[in-house]
């Protein structure tokens, strides 16, 4: 015997909760990728993990959940505002941060979003799934994850090896076609990165070629701006 499928006029409380936590996550996903302030930015993306964990709550996803929390909001935001102080990146508003492509990628994310909602209400407009506590337990998802969908997740797990690897690629300065390092933090010997010239050596700083001495009058004695002549008397003697 199958259960009836509610009528989507008469929602209840737990699809009401699970939709107003939709619209928090995506107003603070918009709020991401507009802001112009990088901390702002951080801090708008723990606000959209932490509807997305809600929402998995509300799906009796716990272990999900949590991993969501402290996975994603206690490590991946708390990197970012790590790398953000330790780059020394601007904090305040930024103009850098806007590409000018606002329209593009406003029509590219609402396309995109357009044909999502398109496939999922074809694909699924009928299948219903009653919310039963204990079914997001992390016993279920390792047998299914494990089981199941083992391939797609070893698939990304190469994939995320890919990219570790591409950025200690990318961010090595000893490789043919890296920036040359900085003066700082280099040796004496290395050459100007704005002149391209060679530093002077000890020989060319030696006090037998230091700077002459100011110019000498024939007593071998600064000249005086004066002229010769004494300085008037201060004090109105003679």
């Amino acid at each position: 015997m199958t259960e009836a499928v509610p009528s989507y006029l008469s929602p209840t409380g737990q699809e009401i909760v699970f939709l107003l936590l939709g619209a928090v996550a995506v107003g603070s996903a918009l709020l991401v990728v507009t802001t112009r302030q990088l901390v702002h930015a951080a801090l708008w993306l723990v606000v959209c993990f932490g509807a997305l964990a809600g929402g998995y709550l509300v799906l009796t996803a716990e272990f999900v959940a949590w991993v969501q929390v402290l996975i994603y909001v206690g490590a991946v935001v708390v990197l970012l505002l790590f790398g953000i102080m330790l780059t020394r990146a601007p904090i305040g508003r930024s103009a850098d941060l806007d590409s000018g492509n606002r329209l593009v990628s406003a029509l590219v994310a609402v396309a995109t979003a357009v044909v999502l909602v398109i496939v999922v209400i074809d694909g699924f407009r009928t299948a219903y799934t009653p919310l039963r506590p204990g079914s997001g337990a992390a016993k279920e998802l390792g047998a299914s994850v494990f089981a199941t969908w083992v391939l797609p997740f070893e698939a990304l797990s190469v994939l995320l090896l890919a990219a570790l690897i591409g950025a200690i690629v990318l961010s090595r300065t000893d490789i043919p076609g890296a920036p040359p390092p900085d003066r700082a933090g280099g040796n004496g010997n290395s050459p100007d990165a704005h002149t391209g010239a060679n530093p002077p050596s000890a020989e060319d700083t030696s006090p037998s070629t230091a700077a002459s001495p100011a110019p000498r009058t024939r007593d071998n004695a600064v000249s005086d701006p004066t002229g010769g002549n004494p300085p008037p008397d201060q004090t109105g003697g003679l």
